[in-house]
């Protein structure tokens, strides 16, 4: 049996749904400051793709190299997972990890707007820690399964 050039109608419902509710968040959102908002995008997507995208890609490139002129070249997920994961809390939280809107925090939610900047450095130290350990418990694994040398 053929499938639909489009998907199924399932699929078809489930797109149709998320361009609405997609659609209906960007009325909401734009009912306010119109034109701060479009200057947050584009900014975002400016600072995005001029600054940030060259920034880790040549931070990548300069990590693959180096693991992979060592021979380990499989190992850079190790390093990968746990900085992207740190970056992108970094990027969500920046704010409330730089301090620029710790009085706008505690007047909106008083709550204490100090240790952002040492939950995301213990949370960074945690994941990188994690990683760590994987790494070091899959090549302990590694080299219990790799037969014995004959001399």
């Amino acid at each position: 049996m053929r499938r639909p050039p489009l998907g199924s109608p399932l699929h078809i419902l489930l797109l149709v749904c998320s361009f609405a509710l997609a659609g209906y968040a960007g009325v909401r959102l734009l009912s306010g400051d119109r034109l701060g908002i479009a200057l947050w995008f584009v900014g975002a997507a400016v600072l995005h793709d001029l600054v940030l995208l060259p920034l880790y890609a040549s931070a990548d490139r300069a990590l693959t190299g180096v693991l992979g002129a060592a021979g380990h070249r499989e190992r850079t997920m190790y390093i990968r997972v746990p900085a992207v994961l740190s970056g992108l809390l970094l990027l969500v939280w920046f704010p409330l990890i730089s301090g620029r809107t710790a009085q706008r925090y505690e007047s909106s939610t008083g709550l204490p707007a100090d240790g952002f900047l040492t939950r995301w450095l213990l949370i960074t130290a945690v994941l990188f820690g994690g990683s760590a350990l994987l790494l070091l418990l899959r090549l302990r694994g590694a080299a219990k399964r790799r037969p014995p040398t004959v001399r």
